[in-house]
């Protein structure tokens, strides 16, 4: 049995615009002491699934499914044993430490108040085993900085500190939403490394959240891609780099920069993430995709495995998608959007058009980027 099991999780939220649609379906489960990477764009899901499963959702958010801790359903449980749960079992790293910590209140006494809360350690007590945690963490003087203000911190030192925080009651399962965010290359490196010595220091499972996959090729053992608020495709992580089979990672992993290829222009996937007030009746990934046929836009591509421990939801062929798009062959962006716009792809119902501007070139030309001038 795994140790977190999520099942056909749902999250909406009710706003003035109507019902936003941010999580659809989604099961994944994670073993022990593994790394679980979950990558996408901004708005495919990712932060609203680690909400659900820590029962963190706003008040306008409503969540469905299923979600099990060591056999224990927790979705939508009491707040009695959410609290609890989050304490000593599932802990997060939110994506800014500066906001997420209390700039009115110095770091030993919010680090405190969770070993006086949730272990009933004395205020001494706990204040001495934050220090250590703080030294854990690789915080230079510790006893000295503990009682410094968050805005006393570097940005690196304060994700250390989040870290410091989350890790306290030594949990179960940690869930890092944007660790490396606004920090630079080196810092990202350091804290990184922190949390690998940390998950083997104390044998944690750990869902990595990032945009960044170079950091998702270091760390995790499997990956799993979202868009939309659906999955992509899942796979094990060398697996999934070497060869992606769903054409939204293929888009996302050729949007990174490499050092061994030269060129004015960065690659990037045309068009614009979709509308989840209005969710598209078929493959979110539609209009944006090399791929796409009439059923694309229509019904929304079922999650099939295909491999051992690899998934995708596409129904465009594996051998189709690994060959790539004929027609963006040796063409600049300007002139493949300008060829595909000429493509049809069949009739699609009005509703669709609504919620999204089907079609990849109907984003309008994909704007160039200027020269690098560092």
């Amino acid at each position: 049995m795994a140790l977190l099991d999520v099942k056909d999780l749902n999250v909406t939220f009710s706003t003035n615009d109507g019902e936003v649609h941010a999580v659809n379906g989604i099961n994944l489960s994670l073993e022990r002491g593994e790394t679980l990477g979950i990558v996408g764009e901004s708005g495919s899901g990712k932060s609203q699934l680690s909400f659900a499963i820590m029962g963190l959702l706003a008040k306008n958010g409503r969540a469905t499914g299923s979600v099990t801790f060591d056999g224990q359903e927790i979705l939508n449980a009491k707040p009695k044993v959410l609290n609890q749960i989050r304490a000593e079992n599932i802990a997060m790293i939110f994506q800014d430490p500066m906001t997420s910590l209390n700039p009115y209140m110095r770091v030993s006494d919010q680090m405190a108040e969770v070993l006086t809360l949730h272990h009933g350690l004395s205020k001494s007590a706990a204040v001495a085993e934050s220090v250590r945690m703080l030294d854990a963490v690789r915080i230079p003087d510790a006893k000295g900085r503990a009682r410094l203000y968050p805005h006393e911190f570097s940005g690196g030192m304060r994700q250390r500190v989040m870290i410091a925080m989350a890790l306290l009651c030594k949990p179960d399962v940690l869930i890092a939403d944007e660790p490396t965010t606004a920090l630079d290359v080196t810092v990202q490196a350091q804290i990184m490394k922190l949390l690998d010595d940390l998950q083997s220091e104390f044998g944690m499972a750990m869902i990595l959240i990032t945009h960044d996959l170079g950091v998702v090729a270091g760390s995790c053992e499997r990956v799993m891609v979202m868009y939309g608020g659906r999955v992509m495709e899942r796979a094990p992580t060398d697996p999934l780099f070497a060869d992606p089979t769903h054409p939204y990672t293929q888009g996302l992993l050729a949007a990174i920069p490499r050092v061994d290829q030269k060129g004015d222009k960065l690659s990037a996937i045309p068009g614009s993430p979709p509308n989840m007030s209005r969710p598209p009746a078929g493959c979110p990934f539609a209009p944006r995709c090399d791929y796409v046929m009439d059923i694309c836009v229509t019904a929304p591509p079922p999650l099939e495995g295909f491999a051992p421990g690899r998934d995708r939801a596409c129904y465009a062929a594996i051998d189709v998608v690994r060959a790539g798009p004929t027609h963006h062959e040796d063409l600049p962006m300007e002139a493949a959007a300008d060829e595909m716009d000429e493509q049809d792809i069949g009739e699609t119902d009005p509703q669709i058009s609504e919620g999204l501007v089907v079609g990849p070139a109907s984003a309008g030309t994909p704007q160039e980027l200027p020269d690098d001038k560092r």
